[in-house]
């Protein structure tokens, strides 16, 4: 399994974990490291002055951009650790569209479904699951799979043989199901399973309570998620098959 993160994620966290993980780098180098490093000295001063004097509505500086970035990427590989997933099979893409540091992002173009493609010959997939959220309130996950279908449809037009043996997987995360009647494959989730789908989840702290765009619902990521898991396995059993604890469901995508 290979897990392939698009974007940096970086605006969609929050300046207080900033400020965290600064004073945690400014206390590591003065317990650790010697006078050499007054570039950290000078960067941490210039992050905190920004955060400090930032008012609703500024754009961050590319420094904290960057920052917010890594402090996602960290959360991905603890997350990917507790699943058992190499390093080396997990990339970050960072698709350029996502890195305009505003909630309304790039057009998606050639340079970002050329960086997919690129992975997708790598990988050669045999399976490919991608996030099916067309209607999520910042657009990202949209895009996202844009970038995915146009890779693959680049794929299908060059004529590339691995995809003859490839499916291609949308699933639903935080906003809604699909309506059952266009579920193509339903794969059941054991309590153990859905616990651990929980847990993983919970990796990503900076998107926890005090993450952007959590919309109208006050119901945090991982509670939408098993919730929604377990309503589907619900209506599943109401129709007459098995009960099960939760439900994860998909809709295949075919290229034409």
């Amino acid at each position: 399994m290979h897990i392939a993160y698009q974007t940096s994620g970086n605006i969609a966290v929050n300046d207080e974990e900033v400020t965290r993980f600064m004073h945690f780098i400014n206390g590591f180098k003065s317990l650790f490291l010697d006078d050499a490093t007054e570039e950290i000295s000078r960067k941490y001063k210039e992050v905190k002055n920004f955060l400090s004097n930032k008012k609703e509505g500024d754009l961050d500086t590319r420094d904290v951009l960057t920052i917010k970035g890594l402090i996602r990427r960290g959360e991905a590989r603890t997350a990917c650790a507790y699943n058992h997933i190499p390093k080396e099979r997990i990339h970050f893409l960072d698709l350029p569209f996502y890195e305009s540091g505003k909630v309304e992002k790039l057009p998606m173009g050639e340079v970002d479904v050329n960086i997919v493609y690129d992975l997708l010959c790598e990988v050669k997939p045999h399976q490919i699951y991608v996030a099916g959220d067309l209607a999520d309130p910042h657009g990202t996950h949209r895009k996202c799979t844009d970038a995915v279908l146009a890779a693959i449809d680049v794929a299908k037009s060059r004529g590339d043989e691995w995809l003859n043996e490839c499916r291609i997987w949308m699933y639903r995360g935080a906003w809604a199901e699909w309506d059952i009647e266009n579920i193509e494959m339903a794969v059941p989730i054991s309590p153990e399973e859905l616990r651990m789908k929980r847990n993983a989840i919970l990796k990503h702290s900076s998107q926890m309570e005090f993450a952007p765009f959590l919309g109208n619902d006050s119901r945090l990521f991982w509670q939408r998620a098993e919730d929604r898991n377990r309503a589907t396995a619900k209506l599943y059993h109401d129709l007459g098959f098995a009960d099960y604890e939760a439900i994860e469901a998909f809709v295949e995508y075919k290229p034409l």
